[in-house]
């Protein structure tokens, strides 16, 4: 976070602080220094210290990480290329206005020919470098594992189940298991395909519900493979509120969302949950233009720099197809080889600049 703000101080609180100690020791701290501005990392901060801040006039954002973020997971602490900071609320809480949904409502997308235009190069690019937000999974032949394609194909995405995109994200609490059953039951003539959730097939998250429970109704996908492979030849998804639904979008196929995420209620997915703020009907590209390139931020961790979309899809495209994943690899090992291998794309990037 240093590095994002090479201009500024940046001071970390105590994880897990309580109220109290926000009151007691942060609280004087804040106020007095006229420079403050204070980020918050999703809902990780004390429950006060919003409000605190509106009513004082601090600057106030909540950060997460943007939807193309690195080659691996964020549990095993690789660097973000992107983030984005939002002065209202996260932007999986469906229950209030964000500042990503705010866009996504008033801009004038059809005014905006040149960011239109960036977009739709953007995406393509997005799709032929088939890259995606995490990047971790393998890569695979979805025809060898699924078999010949005699039917329609439906992927139902696992997603973490205590994660906060669900809690804020859907009214009603779904297992993974639940969307399996859903999707069967919907789709009798599919073959429905089952992929768990990345973090929870490399053991850095734990499912509430177990993906083995089902496979008597579904196939499932026992390793983390790529995401854009595992798309191929599917003719539906069904998620809660997972981006992998909106990756899907950029495909072109049906996507049925029993949760509220960022891009449903904008009239191209089978809502389940409707948002009664979103009225408006946007196309693909919109979304995409808002979610990609007017919203986020995007960084260089190595060489420290901002830098536009455009340019981390080329580190990051260079990143993975340099780096294959191995099976064996561990958490550590995985965290050390995308260090090493980002610090010599980013010299090259510059070498060739």
């Amino acid at each position: 976070m240093h590095d994002w703000f090479p201009d500024r101080e940046v001071i970390f609180t105590p994880m897990n602080m309580w109220p109290v100690e926000f009151e007691i020791n942060w609280k004087w701290r804040i106020w007095s220094d006229p420079r403050a501005e204070v980020l918050a990392w999703q809902y990780k901060a004390p429950p006060q210290l919003k409000s605190f801040c509106r009513r004082h006039k601090i600057p106030f954002h909540y950060v997460e990480d943007g939807f193309i973020r690195s080659i691996g997971i964020g549990a095993l602490h690789t660097p973000p290329m992107s983030m984005v900071f939002d002065r209202q609320d996260m932007y999986f809480n469906a229950n209030e206005p964000t500042d990503l949904e705010d866009i996504l409502r008033k801009y004038d997308f059809d005014g905006d020919s040149a960011l239109m235009e960036r977009a739709v190069a953007l995406k393509q690019r997005l799709l032929d470098s088939r890259i995606s937000k995490y990047n971790s999974g393998e890569a695979f032949d979805p025809e060898k594992a699924f078999g010949a394609k005699l039917r329609k194909r439906v992927l139902v995405i696992g997603q973490v189940e205590r994660d906060a995109s669900i809690a804020y994200g859907s009214q009603k609490r779904y297992k993974n298991n639940d969307l399996v059953w859903l999707a069967v039951r919907e789709n009798p003539d599919a073959q429905v395909i089952y992929k768990p959730h990345p973090e929870v097939l490399q053991g850095t998250a734990e499912a509430e519900s177990d993906p083995y429970a089902v496979s008597g109704a579904a196939m499932i996908l026992d390793q983390d493979v790529s995401l854009s492979d595992a798309l191929d030849t599917i003719d539906h998804v069904y998620t809660i509120t997972s981006l992998a639904g909106f990756e899907a979008l950029l495909r072109g196929i049906k996507v049925t969302t029993f949760g509220c995420p960022f891009y449903s209620g904008w009239g191209l997915t089978d809502d389940r949950q409707p948002n009664p703020r979103r009225g408006r009907t946007l196309s693909v590209d919109q979304i995409f233009a808002a979610a990609y390139i007017l919203y986020p931020k995007y960084f260089d961790p190595i060489a420290r720099e901002h830098i536009e979309a455009e340019k981390a899809l080329d580190i990051l495209s260079h990143m993975r197809g340099l780096m294959p994943i191995r099976e064996d690899q561990n958490s550590e090992g995985t965290s050390d080889a995308v260090t090493l291998l980002a610090k010599a794309i980013a010299q090259e990037l510059r070498n060739q600049a």
